[in-house]
């Protein structure tokens, strides 16, 4: 489906700034449709005909739809609205009754002209049956009179406004509480669920007629939202373990501010759980690192051991076993870094061959490393094994391409896309030898290799002459959430 913006792009006339518009009205306008108890349309005139293109549609959830079907893309005929062409003809608020679109009941109608800078660019309409709806109480009353403010800024060019000071993205809604202030910032009406969210933050009386300062409620964001004119949206922390969002629109007259609306939501339980997730966090991250620590002390105690030894073959072991040890240690320093449980792969392999490089070269074999491509983002299910293969492959390649003493260069290339991650080990060195299978192969590197490729990565591996060197090549299938 096409967006408001696209919409209003290729079937109107209007510029770019008006269409900004048009989508800070559709940002706020669920808010309005709760408070009308109807449903909302926002139409602009065609740019090549007399219709009315349907910019945006919204249901009420505190009223029953008119329309279930989507209108938004639709042109209607301009002789099916005439109540939308004259309230753009006149540029004022125009009521009256119309048959339903593709129906033949009645409908009660509002077209509200949306005017920014002067200049009209849509028309708003509320539309709902005169024979369906809630009793009328003080709650309705009030709410359809918030409505009737909020259509003459429109009318008048100054809502929505372009401008909030929020330290929030969350936004609360009309069924979570509503109070009306008077232009001193004077309680005038407090729905049920604000006089629970008052009772939340220690608030036990009328708030009618009082400030909210006067309650002992932090009132920055009305004091803010009135000075400024513009909306307002902050967290309070009234009680220990009691947040409040609090958001508070002016209601302007000429351009001066003649009360406010003041939406309020008790999000502790929210609050509580981002506080589990994050303290959740930071315990894995904790356990990661404690890991590796331990696993550095596993080797410094085997390095230890391996000076203590005089069969050449035992040291050489236990430094297998110590290089093993510290490539899983670097994953878990990676992960005690970052939050969740993937990793950017980058950030391993590339200290991963650092210390390889460090560790394995002798002057008699001289032998540089290179990395290219990414493997992108990794579960550590799979990063741990594939740096303990990588660790092998590399160890292998340095061991047996270049017995001869001469430079190398071995390569590491890896490309992910998506749904395969594709990882290249090749050297220039002196190749396989005559009828070598990695199948056959009974060294300990290359079979765990093998047992870790075929069996926790679910992968395949091939391994052949390059001329020169060789090329191994694996092939893993990457889990959907991770590609």
């Amino acid at each position: 489906m096409a967006t408001l913006a696209e919409l209003a792009r290729h079937q109107t006339s209007l510029g770019r700034v008006q269409i900004a518009h048009l989508q800070r009205l559709v940002a706020e306008w669920g808010m309005l449709a709760d408070f009308c108890f109807a449903d909302l349309l926002l139409l602009a005139p065609e740019a090549d005909g007399e219709g009315w293109l349907v910019l945006g549609q919204i249901r009420p959830t505190t009223g029953q739809t008119m329309y279930r079907a989507d209108w938004v893309g639709e042109v209607l005929p301009a002789a099916e609205r005439p109540l939308v062409g004259e309230a753009w003809a006149t540029g004022q608020i125009v009521v009256g009754e119309m048959l339903q679109t593709h129906g033949a009941e009645r409908v009660r109608v509002t077209a509200i002209p949306v005017r920014h800078d002067g200049a009209l660019v849509g028309v708003l309409t509320r539309e709902w049956s005169p024979t369906v709806g809630r009793q009328p109480g003080e709650l309705e009353r009030t709410y359809l009179e918030i409505f009737e403010r909020f259509a003459r800024m429109i009318s008048d060019g100054e809502f929505p406004m372009a401008d909030e000071r929020s330290s929030t993205s969350a936004m609360p809604r009309v069924g979570d509480g509503v109070m009306l202030l008077d232009a001193s910032q004077r309680v005038e009406y407090a729905s049920p669920n604000a006089v629970s969210a008052l009772h939340r933050v220690g608030v036990q009386g009328n708030a009618v007629g009082m400030r909210l300062g006067e309650l002992g409620v932090d009132d920055h964001t009305v004091r803010l939202a009135f000075e400024s004119g513009a909306p307002a949206t902050e967290e309070l922390e009234q009680l220990p373990e009691v947040v409040v969002l609090v958001r508070c629109l002016p209601l302007l007259k000429d351009q001066k501010v003649s009360g406010g609306v003041v939406l309020v939501r008790d999000i502790s339980e929210l609050r509580r759980r981002d506080r589990m997730l994050l303290s959740k966090d930071a315990t894995i991250r904790e356990i990661h690192h404690r890991v590796k620590n331990n696993l550095q002390t596993i080797s410094s105690l085997l390095r230890l051991q391996a000076r203590r030894l005089d069969s050449g073959e035992a040291k050489a072991a236990v430094e297998e076993s110590v290089r093993r040890i510290r490539t899983i240690a670097l994953v878990h320093e990676t992960l005690s870094r970052d939050v969740g449980d993937d990793i950017d792969f980058k950030e391993i392999l590339l200290p991963l061959a650092a210390m390889v490089e460090e560790g394995l070269q002798s002057p008699d074999r001289p032998v540089r490393l290179k990395v290219e491509g990414d493997a992108g983002r990794l579960p550590a299910s799979v990063a741990t094994p594939l740096a303990v293969v990588l660790t092998e492959l590399l160890q292998n390649a340095v061991e047996h391409a270049f017995v001869d003493g001469r430079p190398g260069t071995i390569s590491v290339a890896m490309a992910n896309d998506g749904s395969v991650l594709e990882v290249t080990v090749s050297d220039d060195g002196v190749g396989l030898p005559e009828g070598f299978r990695i199948e056959d192969a009974t060294g300990l590197g290359l079979s765990i290799v093998r047992t870790l490729v075929t069996s926790e990565l679910l992968g395949t591996i091939e391994m052949r002459d390059a001329e020169p060197g060789t090329q191994v090549t694996l092939r893993l299938l990457i889990p959907e959430v991770y590609g």
